[in-house]
């Protein structure tokens, strides 16, 4: 049972779901908890309170927030569970009925967790707080790294794009952002507490200061001016939202790191029309081309859906050979899934959930291969490396300028990877490493 006015002496465990925008907003949480002293959890201890941020981007990930909760109960029976995410937001009411959990909160309410749990404190009663996404106005910011080494610096939040196969506007509610002076002061104290590297996010970035008057140019070109930050990273940005003159910006810039995630979805012109995408495979290819030719050595993922409705085998193929045609880095893939009150139940083709499982491990097994060629190439070439905090049971190492995860290999007897923390060394690469998706990496 939680005493307010012991807090200082609690604990809590933070688990979190889905994209670097929800990390972001995890670690925010993190810090309110902290201001009133309740401070993570380490290994051996049981939390007083455990904090869930879901993700309900497919049916597989309300499945996993479900388990996940419910293993979080039979492990800690006496611990508040607090939920919040778009799996909290979509289905609030299931989301309660789990054991154990105390505080529901929708995705617009993750600032005021704290609140909620005073309240819980006083009452013992469970809290709902859920309001229809459509009411949507407030954009809470936040700029946090938790317990690592790159901070996510969320400048966006919502979509107004409505594609058929998606719940994100009804979680998220509609696209609204801070302003360009709010963000760069939120890099700037970044820079003061002696960060290195900030990974951009939002739901839909790019439509960053719309209503406003505003833009994401603007917003790269002001963030680039920001004394003490030594690197940036675009985390997604639609195709049509990345201008030609955002690339040549980024390939010109110091701070601004050759890397791009574009989701694709499909390689099929026509199921991209049953998508509601607002862009053809050929602008697509443009973007991909622009990026290469300016910074080939760019790191370029793509977002992949498979087995949507209306995908059929020709349409497959038709992705297959597009997405294979393209100077790629690596695929993110998802297997499609229905979602109630999307307009894809609509489309009248359906795919089996066998074929859909075959598509997927065949384009799993292509991203593989991408990633391997495109990793090889720069073996034995010297590269940057943002030195990442050290985790316990985990391989040394971090990221270069170009995004390849490297294992550092060569450490000497004694070496204390705490002193390289949030360091940027120089590292010679090795060989791919497959089954991990990184890169042999040897201090020099």
């Amino acid at each position: 049972m939680i005493d307010r006015d012991t807090f200082g002496n609690r604990t809590a465990l933070f688990h979190t779901f889905g994209c670097k925008l929800n990390f972001s907003e995890t670690s925010s949480i993190a810090r309110q908890l902290a201001e009133k002293g309740i401070r993570r959890i380490t290994p051996g201890e049981t939390p007083d309170i455990i904090v869930v941020n879901t993700c309900s981007v497919t049916e597989l990930a309300d499945k996993k927030c479900r388990q996940t909760i419910r293993s979080f109960h039979r492990r800690f029976p006496d611990s508040a569970i607090l939920v919040t995410g778009c799996y909290a937001q979509l289905k609030s009411d299931e989301v309660a009925a789990l054991p154990g959990v105390a505080v529901v909160a929708g995705t617009d309410r993750k600032d005021l967790i704290s609140d909620f749990l005073d309240s819980w404190t006083d009452r013992r009663e469970k809290t709902l707080s859920v309001d229809p996404a459509r009411d949507f106005r407030r954009f809470t910011p936040s700029c946090e790294c938790g317990d690592r080494t790159r901070y996510f610096l969320k400048v966006q939040d919502g979509c107004d794009y409505w594609c058929s196969y998606c719940t994100i506007p009804a979680a998220r509610g509609r696209s609204r952002s801070g302003t360009i002076n709010e963000m760069v002061a939120q890099a700037a104290d970044v820079a003061a507490k002696g960060g290195k590297e900030i990974v951009i996010t939002g739901v839909n970035i790019g439509d960053f200061g719309r209503a406003n008057g505003e833009s994401f140019a603007d917003l790269v070109h002001a963030l680039d001016e920001v004394d003490g930050i030594e690197r940036y990273r675009i985390s997604s940005i639609e195709p049509n939202l990345l201008t030609d003159d955002i690339i040549k910006f980024v390939a010109d810039s110091k701070r601004f790191m050759p890397h791009f995630h574009i989701p694709l979805q499909s390689g099929s012109d026509e199921v991209l029309r049953l998508m509601r995408r607002r862009y053809d495979t050929a602008l697509f290819r443009h973007k991909i081309e622009e990026v290469r030719k300016a910074m080939p050595h760019a790191f370029i993922g793509i977002d992949l859906i498979v087995g949507a409705r209306g995908e059929t085998d020709e349409f497959f193929e038709q992705s297959c050979d597009f997405i294979e045609s393209l100077p790629l880095s690596r695929l993110h893939v998802f297997t499609y899934s229905e979602r109630p009150g999307t307009r894809a139940l609509e489309i009248p083709h359906v795919v089996d959930e066998k074929t859909k499982h075959r598509r997927t491990r065949h384009m799993l097994a292509v991203s593989e291969r991408m990633l391997t060629e495109f990793t090889a190439q720069f073996s034995g070439s010297v590269r940057p490396m943002l030195f990442e905090h050290p985790r316990q049971g985990h391989p040394c190492g971090g990221f270069t300028d170009n995004y390849l995860k490297v294992e550092l290999q060569n450490m000497p007897d004694g070496f204390d990877p705490m002193a390289f923390d949030n360091r940027i060394v120089q590292v010679r690469l090795g060989q791919p490493i497959p089954e991990r998706e990184t890169v042999e990496g040897f201090l020099i």
